[in-house]
């Protein structure tokens, strides 16, 4: 560990040695008047609780494992809001009422699930920008004079691509009795177009060699081009900036997919005043791109959203303008609301292991 902490080449050595962290904020936001009330929540282990959460700023909801926080958001409030507006056809956990829905406009669970599930689906067709780059690719001296259009530039339908494996560069052969093994397609030798797409570059680089960019590398590559430079950008800015351009949704760990679902949302103008919930955004995360997500908080929450964090992750806990804490302990010992309030509030709670916790990161 000392050694690590003196290599100043390492990112990770810099954040334990103090060179870098994850400062605790100026000031705490303050609700801008606006609150949804959870009224008689009972579902599973909690207990009738009342719950009152600003909009308009950074909300953690925390507590020891099994306490209620996923009950209390997910099953809860965010089912519940959904339902209200005849957007939810599942179970929905007991409660009495919700107030104040009214006040929000669009609501997003941004958990971990995959963004796709075939080979296909990757980080640029899910912000849209493979759009923008199939067009430039359309738009080259080559393309037109073959009449290519920017449909011919994509693996997910017929035109351009490899016919052979439509698209994915690879064939799945089912095995009896054996699972099923993934074979390079020999057409386009993992390529995913036809040879006459392969012979068209944009400087130097044909289709398939740009998808093996890394964004970072791509924002450089397209850097006259604002409209998609500006979607490449926010994959960078949420930490992400090393995948490549045309890698596989089906290779994203959980954490890269709930980024790139973050990105997309950074990317495009967001409705009037959405309600933004993630479960748990830092696991596996290192100190560096923890930094990153919390600038993306801000960045939502400067467009009038509400951010909801179910977290334990202390440094995150440490920045939250509002603190939910559940507890004292899981299961049937948990499901009750310790204490609410802004980090400063709960470390006066006797009760709430967070707050003793906090007490300390924030030296009060």
């Amino acid at each position: 560990m000392n050694e690590l902490e003196k290599t100043t080449a390492s990112l990770t050595g810099k954040y334990l040695n103090g060179i870098l962290k994850i400062p605790i904020p100026v000031f705490r936001r303050s609700a801008d008047g606006h609150f949804l009330t959870i009224r008689g929540a009972r579902q599973h282990n909690l207990k009738n609780l009342n719950i009152r959460l600003p909009l308009g700023v950074l909300v953690c909801v925390t507590g020891v494992s099994g306490s209620g926080k996923s009950t209390l958001v997910q099953d809860i409030l965010y089912a519940g809001l959904k339902k209200l507006r005849k957007d939810w056809k599942a179970e929905v956990g007991e409660f009495d009422s919700i107030e104040g829905g009214d006040q929000v406009g669009e609501i997003f669970l941004v958990d971990q699930s995959p963004i796709g599930k075939t080979p296909r689906s990757n980080p640029v067709t899910y912000l849209k920008a493979f759009d923008d780059i199939r067009q430039i690719f359309a738009s080259l001296r080559q393309s037109q004079s073959q009449n290519l259009k920017p449909g011919h530039f994509s693996f997910n339908v017929p035109g351009g691509r490899c016919e052979a494996c439509q698209g994915a560069g690879s064939l799945i052969v089912d095995l009896q009795f054996l699972a099923d093994v993934e074979l390079l397609c020999e057409e386009c030798k993992g390529k995913r177009f036809k040879s006459n797409i392969l012979d068209i570059g944009y400087k130097g680089k044909n289709i398939a060699e740009v998808l093996e960019l890394t964004a970072v590398d791509a924002i450089e590559f397209f850097k006259s081009h604002t409209r998609l430079i500006r979607k490449l950008k926010v994959l960078d800015e949420v930490g992400l900036g090393y995948l490549r351009l045309g890698q596989a949704s089906t290779t994203l760990s959980g954490g890269e997919a709930q980024r790139i679902k973050l990105a997309s949302y950074l990317s495009k103008p967001t409705s009037n005043r959405p309600l933004f919930i993630f479960d748990e955004p830092t696991t596996g995360l290192h100190f560096d791109d923890i930094r990153k997500l919390l600038r993306a908080f801000d960045r939502l929450i400067a467009q009038k959203a509400t951010v909801l964090v179910i977290e334990h992750n202390l440094d995150v806990i440490k920045c939250a303008d509002w603190i939910i804490d559940l507890g004292p302990e899981g299961g049937d010992q948990g499901g009750e609301l310790l204490v609410e309030g802004p980090p400063e509030t709960i470390c006066g709670s006797k009760k709430s292991y967070t707050g003793k916790f906090l007490k300390i990161c924030l030296n009060v």
